[in-house]
């Protein structure tokens, strides 16, 4: 049987890992960590030659280079596959180098970066090359238990054991344009079933659709995304002095808003909060976030438009923000249990890295279909705010616009709540509620105003602890607004952020335990 020749779907040229180092590190900066490789056949056998002459071509003493370097000034470990030297396949002494690497970052509290390119195991070594997998999981693992970030750059190709191991475990994972990424080889695959594997399906273009690989970056912008990355990944707030903060909220709720607050309804604020010029998520990390990294998706093959995850600075203060998209669902195609499987890879990485976590909430509501049922829903919503209360990083939450239904409370615990003046929350949509209780739409104005969803409502009763004003509505005044919003941000992160943790969750667990425990 014939074999199908492997795709080459993008890449013009294949760069080795000295070029691809070179092109990602400040000049100079490089310094090899690589002891001689473990010896791994016997002298004067077949394989020591193949050894030798992969050596020879490749010019480099194995498939895996280690070291350190600068990346905008930023001390990180790399860890670069030599595709060079038989395919860049992984054998007992490149699998002891990456794990030697990983612990010796972990030892000196560095980041790392990692480039890899392979065909996977190493075939003439066989089973023991193969378990080598676990114990570089192992030591991936153990890095980031110690809250160290981690960034993979997947080259052209990563396939086999490398991509099911050490490239598929990144804190942020990135692919250069048209590589092939993927778990199986093609001429197996054919081999096996007696027909090609399906084109198109090992891709970094469809990987990152699907929500596997998070952007997908040509090499001459890998150094300002890696450096992007870590200015976030990487920082602590020891880095920054205090930010001054406005003196304490007032008693009264409506304090700095429009005098005319007093008399507006909720229905009014309901109606702004529907405008579809309002800006959402996007809009406000535009306008008042810097360092701004959009992920994308699970990491485990799930996307869902509806619910963003980024990494960003309000002023000088890093973050992961996950946020509704309230310009990418409508009631047609509206969040779905994905979106809360997305927001808890970011729950995860905030834990992970010890990162405050900002939500933000601008929901129609959730899903309400057979698929969503189907698709774990309720469980979502459940484990999103079971991880959400009991998280040790910060949290702060932003009722950025409408805030619908368990989709809107799903990622609404946090040591702080922050509120647009014509943001609200409730269990369900006015005319929803209204239709349960009067059997008819048109008495939505009634229900919004006796549920108290409204932003001053909602601070006079403990669930939010300040509004940022609309003047006299974040449509008419997007820049303007979303900087107010900014500040606020950044102000209540700031001291989250420098309060003792234990402190800061005990506060937490005490802020939602005493809902509900007074009378009226």
């Amino acid at each position: 049987m014939a074999s199908t020749p492997e795709p080459t779907p993008g890449p013009t040229r294949r760069i080795g890992a000295r070029e691809l180092l070179d092109t990602v590190l400040d000049g100079g900066s490089w310094v090899s960590w690589d002891a001689p490789p473990l010896l791994a056949a016997l002298p004067g056998s077949a394989y020591a030659a193949e050894l030798a002459a992969a050596a020879a071509k490749a010019g480099t003493d194995e498939s895996i280079l280690t070291g350190e370097g600068l990346i905008r000034g930023r001390r990180v470990a790399c860890v670069a596959g030599e595709f060079g030297f038989l395919a860049g396949s992984i054998g007992k002494a490149a699998a002891e180098r990456i794990v030697l690497a990983f612990e010796r970052a972990q030892r000196e509290r560095l980041p790392l970066f990692a480039a890899p390119t392979s065909a996977g195991t190493r075939m003439q070594e066989g089973t023991p090359a193969f378990l080598g997998m676990v114990k570089i999981a192992a030591a991936v693992a153990q890095f980031k238990s110690a809250g160290l970030p981690y960034i993979v750059y997947l080259r052209h190709p990563t396939t086999g054991g490398v991509f099911a191991s050490w490239g598929s475990l990144g804190h942020v994972t990135v692919a250069e344009p048209g590589a092939m990424i993927g778990f199986l080889g093609a001429r197996v695959y054919e081999a096996l079933y007696g027909r090609p594997f399906p084109e198109g399906v090992q891709t970094a273009e469809n990987l990152h659709a699907r929500g596997i690989v998070d952007a997908i970056v040509p090499v001459d912008r890998l150094a300002g995304m890696a450096a992007r990355t870590l200015s976030v990944l990487d920082a602590a707030h020891e880095d920054h002095p205090p930010v001054p903060r406005p003196d304490d909220m007032h008693a009264d709720p409506y304090a700095g808003l429009d005098p005319r607050a007093r008399e507006r309804r909720a229905w009014d604020s309901i109606l702004v909060s529907r405008r579809t010029d309002r800006p959402g998520v996007k809009t406000l990390l535009k306008l008042g976030a810097s360092d701004v990294l959009l992920l994308r998706g699970t990491g485990q093959g799930e996307h869902d438009p509806g619910m963003l995850l980024a990494l960003a600075r309000f002023g000088g203060t890093p973050c992961i923000v996950l946020g509704q998209d309230r310009h990418r669902t409508t009631l047609e195609d509206p969040l779905g249990p994905g979106g809360l499987r997305v927001a808890r890879r970011g729950i995860r990485l905030a834990a992970d890295l010890g990162l405050p976590l900002v939500s933000i909430i601008d929901t129609e509501g959730a899903a309400l279909s057979k698929e969503a049922e189907e698709g774990g829903l309720a469980g979502e919503i459940a484990r999103s705010l079971a991880d959400l209360v009991m998280l040790a990083a910060p949290t702060l939450c932003v009722l950025l616009g409408q805030g619908t239904g368990g989709g809107a409370l799903a990622i609404l615990p946090a040591d702080r709540v922050i509120c647009a003046e014509h943001a609200w929350l409730s269990p369900l949509p006015p005319e929803g509620a209204s239709a349960i209780i009067h059997r008819t739409v048109e008495r939505a104005d009634e229900l919004a105003e006796s549920q108290r969803v409204r932003s001053v409502d909602l601070l006079a009763d403990g669930i939010v602890d300040r509004i940022v004003p609309e003047r006299p509505d974040a449509a008419i005044e997007p820049e303007a607004f979303c900087q107010r919003m900014a500040e606020a941000i950044h102000q209540e992160l700031d001291e989250l952020w420098r309060a003792d943790p234990d402190q800061r969750l005990a506060d937490r667990l005490g802020r939602y335990r005493a809902l509900g425990t007074t009378s009226l």
